[in-house]
């Protein structure tokens, strides 16, 4: 089923219509913090009681996320005065208290650092691990169950770039509609490459189509250079159709009048919608002391069923 109408706000915002961070920030109150912060003799899980206690002040967070804007910025982890275990704590609780993290490879990683490793895109690696910019995307695209919220926390920040950019998957769908572009090859399948995420007799790339919209939320997978390599180690070169859209998208994408952007800085949190937020970082220039090199953790996080009507999990495609 496809997505044939225009979709007005909050989710279809742009550049212009997004409003300013006023709309976006959340600020924690000191006393969740300060329990969050709290050794309960685990390094990171908090008892059910203490994750109850505190679930009201998420539920302005969480309908943001599904129904508002899809993204929010959570000010702030203090991590001036906290170590950075108690830091990753107060980090992981806040992640359970929006849904339930997921692993981020096949090494079974929860907590994903996000750093320069001096590794290279074009020999396999992910964005993550570099200095490069990544593209507008959706995180694990090429999985068989993408996350449904993606979550960074901002441990030190990059001597210059590493900038944030998002742009609305509906505001997109709205553009390429208007400027007359078929959208009929969008919701046929792509191949995904798949990062050598997947095991012995697992396919090498992840078969998708970019839009699913189950008249309810458009479900959306995109990284124009997963895709085209994909393509490439899949054997199944790209149609005219399929090629003529991903230069139609990604025009689209890089006109600048439909994302936002801003800098996180250190201690701050961003968690976006996975389903219909695409997600730019920046090229940057890293620090030459190692000890202040930029430095984010991620997390990868499934709805609570009752946050979304008892909906399932994310819904795989067939690889």
């Amino acid at each position: 089923m496809q997505l044939t109408e225009h979709i007005n706000l909050p989710r279809g915002w742009t550049s212009e219509t997004a409003g300013d961070s006023d709309a976006w920030v959340h600020r924690l109150p000191y006393e969740l913090l300060e329990a969050y912060a709290q050794d309960e003799g685990d390094e990171l899980d908090a008892s059910p009681n203490l994750i109850h206690k505190w679930r009201p002040a998420f539920e302005s967070m969480i309908g943001e996320l599904d129904g508002g804007h899809g993204f929010i910025l959570i000010d702030r982890v203090p991590i001036e005065t906290l170590s950075i275990h108690a830091a990753r704590r107060v980090y992981w609780r806040i992640g359970q208290s929006l849904g339930r993290p997921i692993e981020q490879n096949i090494q079974g990683t929860l907590l994903y650092d996000v750093k320069d490793t001096g590794a290279d895109v074009a020999e396999g690696a992910r964005f993550s691990v570099t200095n490069a910019e990544s593209s507008f995307h959706t995180d694990a695209a090429f999985a068989d169950t993408p996350p449904e919220y993606v979550g960074l926390l901002c441990l030190a920040a990059a001597q210059r770039g590493g900038e944030s950019q998002l742009v609305s998957a509906y505001a997109l769908h709205n553009a390429l509609r208007a400027e007359g572009t078929s959208l009929e090859a969008a919701y046929e399948p792509f191949h995904f490459d798949r990062r050598g995420q997947f095991r012995p007799g697992e396919p090498n790339v992840m078969t998708a189509p970019i839009f699913r919209w189950d008249g309810r939320e458009l479900d959306t997978r995109y990284l124009d250079y997963y895709i085209r390599v994909g393509h490439q180690v899949s054997d199944s070169p790209l149609t005219d159709d399929q090629c003529g859209l991903l230069e139609r998208i990604e025009s689209t994408l890089s006109a600048g009048n439909l994302h936002v952007a801003f800098s996180l800085q250190p201690g701050q949190m961003l968690f976006t919608n996975n389903h219909w937020i695409l997600h730019n970082r920046t090229a940057f220039e890293d620090h030459p002391d190692p000890d202040r090199r930029r430095h984010y953790i991620r997390l990868w996080l499934s709805r609570n069923s009752s946050d979304w009507a008892e909906r399932p999990t994310r819904i795989p495609y067939e690889t």
